[in-house]
C-alpha cells in the first residue's frame, strides 16, 4: 500500500472505530502525552556554543589575554582577539551546517497514519498521542508501544529489541513495541505508551542516529592536546619565574614595573605552544564537508562520519535499491508440466489470487500489473501473507485447493523428491539475470479443515508440493551503477553484493554492471556460509556476490569483515538491512528506505542515487588528507615553542620574541594558509597512522626551528654587541628573532604545501610576500614591533635564515633513520 503520487491518503480497510476526537487529541497534548522524539540529527545551539567556546585551550588563551591586558600591553593581547574571531567562525559554520542538516532531515522524516474523528489522517512521528489508533504498514518502524486492534497479516521483526531475526505474527490483543518493524501485512493498533514512557525507549535509542562514531582524527588531536596540557602548565610557571629573574627578581620587578614585561614574555611562550586553531579547523572541516554533501542531497547524521568515509575499504551493497532501482517488471509464466495439464491460462488465476494480498509486496504488485486481464477471483478462503523470513506465501481457495508461491529453492528444499529438470530451468533463468519465483500446487484439503484459520495451524510447507509454474521477473538496473562501481574499483574499495535473492540472479546482474571488472563475479548461496565468524571471514575473501542472505547473516558478514581488519560501509533500503547498517562502521541508507533503516544509518542518500557514493567517499578522503597536512603545520609551532621555552628556562635569557610577533607569524604561516589547504581538493587514499605521521613531520621541523631561534638569541648579542638589559637592544634582538622565525615558518609551510608546482606554490609565495610587505608598512611594523635590520644586522640575520634552512633539511633527512633505529632498539628490549 504505497502513498498516491498526488499526496492523497491511501486506501485503508474499512473499520468501525472512529479514533480520538480533535478535543481528545488536544487534551493529551496539553497533558504532555505526545510522542516527542529525543533524537536529533544535529547538535543543538547550546551544544555548538559549548563545544566551540568552553574548551581547555580557549580557557588558557583567555586567561593569558587577561593577564597581558592587566600589564597594560594591549597590543600583545591581540592573539586573544584572533581566538574570539576563530571561535565565532566555528560557531557560525556549525550553525549553518545545523540549519542545512535539519532542513534536509525533514525530507527523510517518516510520517504515519492515524484514525481520528472517523477518518484516516497523516501525522508526523511527534504528533502521535496516547490512545491514538495507529495504522501499521509494511516497512514502518513502530513509533510507540501499541496494542493490536485489527490485524491484516501483520508480521513484525522485533530484532531491534530481542536480537532474534525471526518474524513474529501479530493478532488482535497482542502488544507491539516501539522499535519493531513491520515486514509484511498491516494492522490497526491503539497506542499505549509514547515517547520516553515506551517500554523500548532506551533500547531503540541505541539504534538511532547517535551511534558514537570512532574518529582517528579526533583521537590523534586529543592525544596531542593531552600531552600539551601536561607540558604547558609547568613550563608556564617556570617561564614566569625565569623572566622575573631576567629583570632583577620578583621584588625588583614589582618595584620598577618590569614585571609587566616579564609576564608578557612568559605569555609569548605559552601562546606559541597551544595549537589553538587545530581543533577549530577540524570541526570547521567536518561542518563544511557536511554542508557540501547536503547540497548533493546527502544527509550526514553525525559529522564525524565524514572521516569514516575516508577509511572505508569494503563496501557491502544491497542489490535492490542500490544497483537496481527497486522497480520490478513481470515478464512471463513458464508452465512446468510437460503433459500440458498445467495450461498457462489455468495457472494465471491462482497466481493472481496468491499475489492479491491486502498489502502486496513489490513482486506481487508487478505480477498483477503485468496480468491486467485477470482480476482477483475473490474466492480465497484463507491466506498466509508473504514473509521475507519464510520467503513464500500461500492461499486456500474456495474449492479447498492450496497454492504456494515463493522462492523455488525454498519450496523445493521441503520436498523429499528431487526435481532436477525444474532446478535446471530455475538456474537457466536466474543465470540470465531474472528474478525467478515458483507457483506450486499443495493439493486439496478436506472441507472440514478448509476454514479461515487454516494457516494458523498449518504454517509449515507440506512435503507433497507439485511445481506448476516458474514466474520470471526482471529488475531495472540504475544507469549510474556501472560507472559508480568502476570508480570504487579504481579507488581500491572492495565491493560485494549481498542480497536475499537467488545468488545466480544477483551474480548475473552484478556481471552486467561490471562489479568485478572483466572477471566474472564469484557467487555463493548464503545458506552454505559457515556460522563461525573466523571461517566466514576466510570465505568472504573469495566471494563477490552472496544470495539468499538472511538479516542476521548480513550482520555476521559485517562482523566477519571487521575481524579481517576492514572498515566496512553498508548500503540498504529495506528493514532487513537495519541490523547490518547498525553493525557497519558506516551505514548508508537510501532516501526511500524504511524508517528503521534510515534511523540506524549515519548517512542518508536523500534522493536515493547510488552515484552520490563516490562524492561521499571522496569528501571523507579530502577531510582526512588535508587535516593531516594542517595538523603537521600546527604541531611544528607547538614543538618549537616548547623547545624555545625550555631553552629560555634553562639558560635564563629573556624570551626571544613577543606575543604579538607569534600572532603575526602564526597568522601568515599557519592559521590562514591552513584554512586554504584544509579545503583544497585531495583524493589521496586513507592510510592508517595519522598521529605517527604528523609527529614524524613536526619533530624534525620543529626542532630545527626552535634550535635556530635559540642560537640566534644566544649568539646575536655577541655578534651585534647588543645588551639584553637595554630595552631598545632587547627589542631589536626580538625583532630579528621574529624575522628569522617568520622565514623558518615559510619553509615549514612550503613543506606542507608540496607539490609546489601548482596553486600551492603560489599560496606560499603570496603569504611570504605578505609578511615582508607588512613588515615594511610603518603602521603594521609599529603595531607588531617589527623593524627591518640594517647593515651588519641584516647580513647576520640572512646567515641565520640560511643556516636554519640547512639545519631543517638535515633534520628532515636524518630523522627517519634515527626513528627506525630507536624503534628497533626498543622492540629488542
Amino acid at each position: 500500500m504505497s502513498e498516491r503520487k498526488d499526496g492523497s491518503i491511501p486506501t485503508f480497510p474499512q473499520v468501525d472505530e472512529p479514533g480520538l476526537t480533535s478535543s481528545q487529541v488536544q487534551e493529551r497534548r496539553d497533558a504532555g502525552q505526545v510522542n516527542k522524539s529525543q533524537e536529533r540529527s544535529s547538535r543543538t545551539l547550546g551544544q555548538i556554543v559549548r563545544a566551540n567556546v568552553f574548551t581547555l585551550f580557549n580557557a588558557i588563551i583567555l586567561g593569558a589575554m587577561v593577564v597581558v591586558l592587566l600589564t597594560g600591553q594591549w597590543k600583545d593581547a591581540v592573539f586573544g582577539l584572533v581566538i574570539i574571531i576563530n571561535t565565532g567562525i566555528g560557531i557560525a559554520t556549525e550553525l549553518k551546517a545545523k540549519h542545512t542538516l535539519d532542513s534536509l532531515s525533514i525530507l527523510v522524516a517518516s510520517d504515519y497514519y492515524v484514525r481520528r474523528d472517523g477518518s484516516n489522517q497523516r501525522v508526523s512521528h511527534d504528533a502521535i498521542v496516547r490512545d491514538d489508533l495507529l495504522w501499521i504498514r509494511s516497512g514502518d518502524q513502530i513509533p510507540a508501544d501499541a496494542r493490536i486492534v485489527e490485524s491484516y497479516g501483520l508480521e513484525l521483526d522485533e530484532s531491534m529489541l530481542t536480537g532474534e531475526s525471526r518474524t513474529v505474527r501479530k493478532e488482535p490483543g497482542d502488544q507491539a513495541y516501539s522499535g519493531s518493524t513491520a515486514v509484511s501485512g498491516m494492522a490497526l493498533a491503539e497506542v499505549t505508551a509514547v515517547g520516553v514512557g515506551s517500554y523500548a525507549a532506551r533500547l531503540t535509542a541505541k539504534a538511532k542516529v547517535f551511534k558514537k562514531v570512532h574518529s582517528d582524527l579526533n583521537e590523534g588531536i586529543n592525544t596531542i592536546l593531552k600531552v600539551m596540557t601536561v607540558v604547558v602548565i609547568p613550563l608556564c610557571i617556570l617561564l614566569i619565574f625565569t623572566q622575573m629573574r631576567t629583570v632583577g627578581g620578583l621584588q625588583t620587578a614589582l618595584s620598577n614595573g618590569s614585571w609587566r614585561q616579564a609576564v608578557v614574555s612568559a605569555v609569548a611562550g605559552v601562546v606559541g605552544m597551544i595549537p589553538e586553531g587545530l581543533v577549530l579547523l577540524t570541526s570547521l572541516n567536518f561542518a563544511l564537508a557536511a554542508i557540501r554533501l547536503a547540497r548533493k542531497q546527502t544527509l550526514v547524521q553525525q559529522m564525524e562520519s565524514v572521516e569514516t568515509l575516508a577509511r572505508v575499504d569494503a563496501l557491502n551493497l544491497d542489490k535492490t535499491g542500490t544497483i537496481t532501482d527497486g522497480g520490478i517488471v513481470f515478464e512471463s509464466v513458464h508452465p512446468l508440466d510437460p503433459s500440458g495439464e498445467s495450461d498457462q491460462d489455468a495457472l494465471v488465476q491462482p497466481l493472481v489470487d496468491v499475489c492479491a494480498e491486502e498489502n502486496p509486496n513489490a513482486t506481487g504488485t508487478a505480477i498483477m500489473a503485468g496480468l491486467p486481464q485477470v482480476s482477483p477471483s475473490g474466492t480465497v478462503r484463507a491466506r498466509l501473507p508473504f514473509s521475507s523470513a519464510r520467503k513464500w506465501s500461500a492461499i486456500l481457495d474456495r474449492s479447498g485447493r492450496l497454492w504456494y508461491f515463493g522462492a523455488p529453492e525454498v519450496l523445493l528444499a521441503s520436498q523429499p523428491e528431487a526435481h532436477p529438470l525444474v532446478e535446471a530451468q530455475v538456474t537457466d533463468l536466474a543465470n540470465k539475470g531474472h528474478r525467478v519465483l515458483m507457483l506450486a500446487d499443495g493439493g486439496t484439503v478436506r472441507k472440514s479443515d478448509a476454514d479461515q484459520d487454516y494457516f494458523q495451524e498449518a504454517e509449515a510447507l507440506p512435503t507433497d508440493l507439485i511445481p506448476r509454474a516458474l514466474i520470471s521477473c526482471s529488475e531495472h538496473i540504475r544507469e549510474d551503477a556501472a560507472p559508480t562501481l568502476a570508480w570504487f574499483r579504481e579507488q581500491g574499495v572492495r565491493c560485494r553484493v549481498i542480497s536475499g535473492d537467488n545468488p545466480a540472479t544477483v551474480a548475473a546482474i552484478a556481471d552486467k554492471v561490471g562489479l568485478t571488472g572483466a572477471a566474472k563475479p564469484r557467487a555463493m548461496d548464503a545458506r552454505d556460509l559457515p556460522e563461525n565468524l573466523e571461517e566466514l571471514a576466510d570465505v568472504l575473501e573469495s566471494v563477490d556476490v552472496l544470495g539468499r542472505v538472511l538479516p542476521d547473516q548480513k550482520k555476521a558478514i559485517v562482523q566477519a569483515l571487521h575481524l579481517s581488519g576492514h572498515t566496512v560501509a553498508m548500503t540498504g533500503d529495506g528493514v532487513n538491512d537495519s541490523l547490518a547498517l547498525k553493525e557497519a562502521d558506516l551505514g548508508i541508507a537510501m532516501g526511500n528506505a524504511a524508517p528503521a533503516t534510515k534511523a540506524v544509518a549515519e548517512v542518508v542518500l536523500v534522493d536515493s542515487r547510488f552515484s552520490h557514493l563516490p562524492d561521499v567517499v571522496a569528501r571523507g578522503r579530502q577531510v582526512m588528507a588535508n587535516m593531516e597536512r594542517v595538523a603537521g603545520l600546527f604541531l611544528v609551532k607547538t614543538v618549537y615553542s616548547a623547545l624555545i621555552s625550555l631553552g629560555v628556562v634553562l639558560t635564563g635569557i629573556p624570551f626571544p620574541y613577543l606575543p604579538r610577533h607569534i600572532t603575526y607569524i602564526g597568522a601568515l604561516t599557519i592559521g590562514t594558509p591552513a584554512f586554504f589547504l584544509a579545503l583544497a581538493p585531495n583524493t589521496r587514499r586513507y592510510r592508517p597512522g595519522f598521529l605517527k605521521r604528523v609527529v614524524a613531520f613536526a619533530l624534525p621541523s620543529g626542532f630545527a626551528t626552535g634550535l635556530t631561534i635559540l642560537a640566534a638569541a644566544w649568539i646575536m648579542p655577541t655578534l651585534l654587541v647588543l645588551d639584553r638589559g637595554d630595552s631598545s637592544d632587547l627589542n631589536a634582538l626580538r625583532s630579528i628573532c621574529a624575522i628569522i622565525l617568520f622565514f623558518m615558518g615559510v619553509l615549514v609551510l612550503a613543506q606542507v604545501a608540496r607539490p609546489l608546482r601548482s596553486w600551492r606554490g603560489l599560496l606560499v609565495l603570496v603569504f611570504a610576500a605578505a609578511g615582508v610587505i607588512g613588515a615594511c608598512l610603518p603602521l603594521v611594523a609599529r603595531f607588531f614591533a617589527i623593524s627591518i635590520p640594517q647593515g651588519r644586522a641584516l647580513a647576520v640575520t640572512a646567515v641565520f635564515v640560511v643556516a636554519g634552512g640547512a639545519l631543517m633539511a638535515l633534520a628532515v633527512l636524518v630523522y627517519p633513520p634515527c626513528a627506525r633505529f630507536i624503534s628497533q632498539l626498543t622492540s629488542r628490549r
